[in-house]
């Protein structure tokens, strides 16, 4: 028993050695690099880029350490200069205290609006006024000599899916104007001029795909839906067929329902497509590119209905009569 427990305390001293001998050896490379914590990543996915990206030599030393810490959850998302031959000690103490000047970040997602509870908590904790926010985007007016792509716009237009979504890297000198101008440089640039000419070919302005983008982004998650979903409406367009979309009705009443009820079908608002037939007034979100390539390189299909499942799963019809059908075996 007692070779037993020497041994023990032997392999528990190794152990401990070789644990801070790893916290403290550098990372052996020769330059400094750039590591981004984007918001919302845990540990392991932090730990595992780490790794990956060879700044630490074991990602269970650094976890462990961060736990001694008790700083697991204080890692701070944001972009870092890790400089050459860093130490897990050293990379674990810029984390959990990001200096004043170095950047964090601002996330926009796709299908969030203007007026998204989460954009506001994003600004907020950036320390960008989230009222100033909405001032700097109600009028594309202020924007336009800038960016043309916003000339095709209704006058009283917003920068409601302009707001390219992405992750936007911010200092304590970046302002709520610098953000804005991120925001639809990226917009500017990912729209490229392949993608205008083919708008403009197919005799549609960038607004009017903008806005279907932006009701395909809220109603379909991902990219073969989004192209078929697209298809969908653009018929139901050309035979000045109503939508019909749920994300319209939502965006109104301000819900999030897969199914909106019948009180809410009767709202009286042009945003309501299930009243109004043609496109809403302008977009109800900020669109991801898939989704607008998806409105100007749609899947041809031979449905005219669609709903999409409180599992997420896209159920689609060719008849009013099947739709009814599957929203009964679905929905109800």
């Amino acid at each position: 028993m007692k070779i037993i427990i020497k041994l023990f305390f032997i392999i528990l001293v190794i152990f401990g050695v070789w644990f801070f001998i790893t916290i403290f050896s550098g990372n052996d490379r020769e330059e400094s690099q750039t590591f981004v914590v984007k918001n919302g990543e845990i540990l392991d996915e932090i730990s595992q880029n780490l790794y990956g990206d060879g700044l630490i030599k074991n990602k269970f030393v650094f976890r462990t350490w961060l736990w001694l810490k008790k700083a697991e959850e204080k890692v701070k998302a944001g972009s870092y200069i890790i400089p050459a031959d860093a130490s897990i000690r050293e990379i674990a103490k810029m984390l959990i205290n990001l200096p004043t000047n170095q950047q964090s970040t601002v996330q926009i997602i796709g299908g969030w609006n203007r007026q998204w509870d989460k954009l506001e908590k994003e600004l907020t904790e950036n320390n960008l006024s989230y009222q100033e926010f909405l001032q700097l985007t109600a009028s594309k007016q202020d924007w336009q000599q800038q960016y043309s792509f916003l000339e095709d716009a209704p006058a009283k237009a917003s920068l409601e899916g302009y707001l390219f979504p992405d992750t936007y890297f911010v200092d304590a000198n970046t302002t709520v104007s610098d953000l804005v101008i991120k925001t639809l440089n990226n917009f500017d640039q990912k729209l490229d001029s392949e993608l205008r000419q083919e708008i403009e070919r197919q005799g549609k302005t960038i607004f009017e795909v903008v806005t279907l983008a932006s009701i395909v982004e809220r109603e379909v998650p991902n990219e073969e839906d989004k192209k078929i979903v697209a298809d969908i409406f653009l018929k139901r367009l050309d035979i000045n067929l109503a939508l019909q979309s749920d994300a319209t009705v939502n965006f109104v009443t301000g819900k999030g329902l897969a199914q909106p009820t019948l009180e809410d079908l009767q709202v009286d608002s042009l945003y309501n497509t299930y009243k109004y037939a043609g496109l809403p007034p302008g977009p109800i979100s900020n669109p991801t590119l898939s989704s607008i390539e998806a409105v100007i390189y749609p899947v041809s299909n031979s449905y005219y209905f669609f709903l999409t499942t409180k599992e997420g799963e896209v159920i689609y019809s060719q008849t009013y009569d099947e739709h009814l059908a599957n929203k009964a075996k679905y929905l109800d």
